[in-house]
């Protein structure tokens, strides 16, 4: 049964080759050939194989081949796909030589094999097969490619392979993986949650890669630290610090970021990326914190920063904010104020008691866009609670 698919998918496949052969019916209509397929194709030696091919300063390794015979006449797209081997016994036909297949394949009998991929694919080779060893100044590298008709209903049909060459000098270096955004950091500190032993999220400030902000409260003399994730002790030394609220910033012997005087502070984070991804260094904007509800709550106001609706700190991280009572009725919306920052980037709501911060694009309401269960539903005289220490609040 599975044979009888497989030839009349074949059948479709070939078909309009057919078709397009019928105004002329001269008994030599091209066919789908693929009894040469196990003949293979000839994957052509370059001219300066005996070089040395550094991969890591050069755009890729010039390749051409001869394309596989599927019959003559027959206009089909062939996509090849370029394996690299560090094995001798590869270009034997040893089937159990280890290789790797790059990742960007071609539909040209001319490529340009990509040189990061290639470079990847060998160290990875190398370490795996030496793991106590250095990468070499250069190696020989053993290099096929494999060939399948494009675009077809059958996987890989036609799927043929070309004689292996050997190209004699290869430099190959580990290259440290573009880094990317985390996802969100952390800060953990004498007066935040469970003193240096509780790790509190910063939220990513909504479509704005690398830029995070949280609220925390410091004391006199008060300290902590950050971190890309959960015990990633990054002290003073590891960030520039841009002391906006008067805080007095310090360091101490523990590397801490001290804080000379305490109060609630707004920590916003600004992630650098280096021009070459490698590197992302921080600047920490520490403002004075401030909390807003607006919109329907707010008795339809719409305005930033309105004093007359600013919820009102307590004396310390065991408090709750409170808002003012609620001049209307319909969905909360309320955020962090980040100065230079729009009030949507870093809104929040109540999701099942705890302080939830935007992560979607809201363009009607939370509800519609982003769940009922993230919508929170005001009326006249109720208030906004949040304890920012905790990430917890409720609306009574």
């Amino acid at each position: 049964m599975k044979y009888i698919n497989k030839l009349m998918m074949l059948t479709l496949l070939v078909m309009p080759f057919l078709f397009a052969s019928c105004d002329k019916d001269d008994d030599s209509n091209p066919t789908l050939d693929l009894s040469h397929v196990a003949e293979g194709f000839v994957l052509n030696t370059p001219a300066y194989a005996g070089n040395t091919y550094d991969l890591a300063n050069s755009d890729g390794v010039q390749l051409t081949c001869t394309q596989p015979d599927y019959g003559d006449g027959v206009p089909y797209i062939v996509r090849y796909f370029v394996q690299v081997s560090i094995d001798p016994t590869f270009a034997g036909g040893n089937k159990d030589a280890k290789f790797t297949e790059l990742s960007t394949s071609f539909t040209t009998a001319k490529m340009l094999a990509n040189a990061r991929e290639m470079n990847d694919a060998l160290v990875d080779l190398y370490q795996a097969a030496n793991p106590d060893a250095d990468i070499p100044s250069s190696m020989p590298v053993y290099v096929r490619l494999r060939a399948i008709i494009d675009g077809s209903m059958i996987e890989n049909l036609g799927e043929t392979y070309s004689n292996v060459i050997t190209l004699q000098s290869v430099r190959a270096e580990y290259q440290a993986p573009d880094v990317e955004y985390p996802a969100c950091l952390y800060v953990v500190g004498s007066s935040i949650q469970n003193a240096w032993s509780s790790w509190k999220q910063v939220s990513a400030v909504y479509g704005l890669p690398g830029q995070y902000y949280t609220v925390v409260y410091v004391p006199d003399g008060g300290s902590f630290k950050w971190g890309t994730y959960e015990s990633d002790w990054r002290g003073y030394s590891r960030i520039t610090v841009d002391d906006k609220a008067g805080a007095g910033v310090s360091d101490n012997a523990d590397d801490n970021l001290v804080i000379a005087k305490g109060g609630w502070y707004t920590l916003h984070f600004e992630g650098t990326m280096s021009a070459d991804k490698k590197s992302i260094s921080y600047t920490l904007h520490i403002q004075p914190a401030e909390a807003y509800i607006m919109g329907a709550a707010a008795g339809g106001a719409w305005d930033e920063a309105n004093a007359a609706w600013a919820l009102q700190a307590p004396a310390d991280q065991t408090g709750e904010w409170v808002s003012p009572a609620f001049a209307g009725s319909g969905e909360l919306r309320a955020y962090i104020r980040v100065p230079g920052l729009e009030w949507w980037r870093t809104e929040f709501t109540l999701y099942k008691g705890n302080v939830f911060y935007r992560k979607d694009n809201i363009v009607d309401n939370w509800a519609s866009n982003v769940g009922e269960e993230y919508s929170v539903n005001c009326s006249p005289g109720q208030k906004l609670y949040i304890n920012f220490d905790k990430n917890t609040g409720e609306v009574k």
